[in-house]
Formats: C-alpha cells, structure tokens, sequence
C-alpha cells in the first residue's frame, strides 16, 4: 500500500525531516548539544567558583578563603566570593616567625634552657607484670 501525495505537497523534503518509524537525527544531535553545553558549563563554573582556593592554597589565610567559598556557594551571595578572591590575592605579614625568634633570643639571654619545639615523649608500652 502506498500513500498517496497530496498534489500541492513538496516533493522534495529537507534532511531533518523524518519518515514515521524513522530515528530523528536532529533531536539527538540537539540533544548531545545540550547535554555537553550544560555539563561544560557546570565545569567552567565550578572551575571559576574554585578560583580563590586555587590562588590562595599556600597562604596562612586558605581556611577563610575556603569557607568563604563554600558560604558563597551555598548561599548565592556573590559578596563572599569577591571577598574570598580579594583574601587570596592579598599576602598578609608574617608576624609569628619575628615574634617566635625574639622570645627565643629573650630566652637564650635570661638563662632559660627550654626549646620551643621539644619532641613529644613516646607511648611507653605496657611491661608484663612479674608473677612468683
């Protein structure tokens, strides 16, 4: 059985047109797309939101820069993570090395023989008791 044209129909038919039963390439094609631009873009902004951590790993201030990354994402306040990037742009001083040097050299000129860093005592192990 064949189906009969209507007269003013086209004859010819574009590609993305399809016949009954047939796959429809452009819905899978347009589908693939958008899966892969939601995902790439979920990267992009993951990998940006992640931009402060990054910049501020091995600074003395990375616990607030990672909270305040964490606060910004949880809570769409695009203020914390502005702050969070300023923070890990921003090197603060070292005050503790020059502090901890002068109480030793305080230390060492008034006649006091501790160590700041003195090895934690080991775990003894328990001695079996004697018996007789």
């Amino acid at each position: 059985m064949t189906a009969i044209q209507h007269p003013a129909a086209s004859h010819h038919l574009p590609w993305f047109i399809t016949a009954p039963g047939e796959t429809d390439i452009l819905y899978t094609i347009t589908t693939v797309l958008v899966v892969g631009t939601v995902f790439g873009l979920g990267v992009v902004f993951f990998r940006l939101h992640s931009l402060p951590e990054r910049l501020g790993h091995k600074k003395l201030q990375f616990e607030i820069v990672a909270v305040l990354g964490l606060l910004s994402l949880f809570t769409h306040v695009h203020a914390f993570w502005v702050a969070g990037l300023l923070l890990a742009l921003v090197d603060l001083p070292d005050f503790q090395t020059p502090l901890r040097r002068i109480a030793t050299s305080v230390e060492k000129l008034s006649g006091i023989q501790t160590s700041p860093e003195e090895p934690a005592p080991e775990p003894r192990q328990p001695q079996p008791e004697a018996q007789g």
